[in-house]
């Protein structure tokens, strides 16, 4: 009987893809209130880690930042985060800022809303980068809120027309205990690390989802 010997070094080894993710916005994104100072975006990073999926991620997230701001800024900060070669993609999130009321008026019309994130998903199209919308959540003012649930809708009417996942939360905060006592609790606006572990829990099926996709994806030529 023949044995056949196999040579281990001549084996080699599948590198893990280089899988990158900037996660850019407010202040949500950023997670004020969160003790942890992981926010929501900590949490689905470290989830994603805990379940043995390499990434590096990057917490872009500005305080009081709208539509506006992030569409100023989001090319020149994710594209030296984001090199050629890599499995990239970004998770976008807005909403709350820019259907904030000052001298009567909301600091984003509505249509210029919309109008920034056709904007941001032709550009995000353009350079070749996966992403993934997290809608606003709901903050400790109904008149406010009202504003929010409005945006939302159009904002996932938009994605849905560009075939751009999204994740709609609003309306389900608005209802959740823990979250609206934490935000109560707080600064009006934002929760606690109880809260943002409600708001991961909420984006983690389709963060898991998208994620995976990223992975499967060939590098970018």
């Amino acid at each position: 009987m023949m044995v056949v010997q196999t040579n281990t070094a001549d084996i080699e080894e599948q590198p893990e893809p280089d899988v990158r993710v900037c996660f850019i916005g407010d202040s949500f994104v950023a997670g004020v209130g969160d003790a942890r100072h992981l926010g929501w975006a900590g949490r689905l990073a470290a989830h994603s880690h805990a379940q043995g999926q390499a990434l590096t991620s990057y917490n872009l997230g500005i305080r009081r930042d709208t539509s506006a701001d992030i569409l100023r800024r989001f090319q020149v900060e994710c594209t030296p985060r984001l090199p050629f070669g890599s499995h990239a993609g970004v998770v976008l999130s807005f909403g709350v800022n820019d259907t904030m009321n000052e001298s009567g008026i909301s600091r984003v019309e509505t249509e210029a809303s919309i109008s920034h994130l056709r904007e941001l998903l032709k550009q995000l199209s353009k350079a070749g980068w996966p992403v993934l919308i997290a809608g606003p959540p709901a903050v400790d003012d109904e008149s406010h809120n009202e504003r929010v649930v409005a945006l939302d809708t159009l904002l996932e009417a938009e994605c849905a027309r560009h075939s751009v996942p999204y994740v709609s939360v609003v309306r389900q905060l608005q209802g959740h205990d823990v979250w609206r006592r934490e935000v109560r609790e707080g600064d009006g606006a934002h929760p606690g690390a109880a809260g943002y572990d409600v708001l991961a829990t909420l984006l983690r099926p389709a963060w898991d989802n998208w994620l995976v996709a990223l992975q499967a994806e060939r590098s970018r030529k």
